[in-house]
């Protein structure tokens, strides 16, 4: 069957003449000449292929075929508006859906603060959580998986760009009775050596130098325990009996464990927070905008411990 063609105009001028009883009407309402009108509705009736006025020299009125017609003609100009609107709404970023991948500890800290913020000023965009772990970030926004990713620095191979959106210090977390929590000022990286620390995966061998494979044995800093997720090290350092090591935007997640933070100096070593996107596809409005969101709102807000962080907006190659 061959596809009716017909514009807007044409039938937002079929139902004003049909609820108005007549062309003049609904050329007043629709801010035109009664002879415009009278060629849009015979624009529209050579398309259908059918008469939708009977008309007099007194009135017009639907036809038989016309009234059937209207309320489809009413549908489908509904329809057109929604779309219009729903265009409107991308074009300005003020809706959409999109996915952001980050690992554990963004996902649950720095991730929905930022979405919080976000959602004040486009609340009709729904922002979606992966969690997913480091090791996949860059795959997941290759593959298309996730629109975003927040994570650390790593390389983002052909199809990804990275962006590098702040620092963050690698501090101390330990539980208020533990020996490290009383002493006053920096802690020096050999002093960890005297303590039991947990670490979580083997992100601390990469991050922090001192804890690496390749330090000399007398100066490694070898944690006693390995695990799997953060939560984990920090239920294990909420004991009192160990202590962990993690970026300062932890704090949210770290508190709520009862843990208190100590700076770890001589030298200070910082966590590169990114963000990626894909080189190649195009990131809808909303995708965009939330994007640009990140980098202006988390250098600022990425921890209650502003001392920790440090903001330095660079592109990452």
């Amino acid at each position: 069957m061959a596809l009716i063609r017909f514009t807007p105009r044409q039938l937002e001028a079929f139902i004003a003449v049909a609820q108005t009883d007549g062309f003049a009407g609904a050329a007043s309402r629709l801010s035109l000449t009664p002879s415009a009108v009278s060629q849009l509705v015979a624009e529209l009736e050579s398309s259908v292929g059918f008469r939708l006025f009977d008309r007099t020299t007194r009135r017009v009125a639907l036809s038989a075929a016309g009234r059937e017609l209207l309320p489809a003609a009413q549908e489908a100009l509904t329809a057109l508006d929604r779309m219009a609107r729903a265009a409107t709404d991308l074009r300005s970023s003020a809706s959409g859906l999109l996915r952001v991948a980050a690992p554990l500890a963004l996902a649950a800290t720095v991730l929905p603060a930022a979405m919080e913020a976000h959602a004040l000023r486009c609340p009709g965009v729904v922002v979606q959580p992966c969690d997913t772990a480091v090791d996949r970030l860059i795959e997941a926004v290759a593959q298309g998986d996730a629109d975003l990713a927040l994570g650390p620095d790593r390389a983002p191979g052909d199809e990804v760009i990275g962006e590098r959106l702040f620092d963050s210090a690698w501090v101390l977390w330990c539980a208020p009775a533990h020996p490290l929590a009383e002493q006053a000022g920096a802690i020096d990286w050999a002093a960890l050596r005297q303590h039991a620390l947990v670490a979580t995966g083997r992100d601390h061998e990469r991050s922090v130098a001192r804890m690496g494979r390749h330090w000399p044995e007398q100066e490694r800093i070898v944690p006693l325990q390995v695990v799997e997720h953060l939560t984990t090290a920090f239920g294990l350092a909420a004991t009192g009996r160990m202590a962990t090591l993690a970026p300062a935007y932890t704090e949210r997640l770290a508190r709520a464990f009862g843990l208190v933070m100590r700076r770890v100096s001589g030298p200070e070593v910082t966590r590169q927070v990114c963000l990626y996107r894909p080189l190649r596809r195009a990131l809808s409005p909303a995708a965009e905008a939330f994007a640009d969101h990140l980098r202006h709102w988390l250098p600022h807000h990425c921890t209650g411990s502003t001392a920790f962080t440090c903001p330095v907006p660079e592109a990452v190659k």
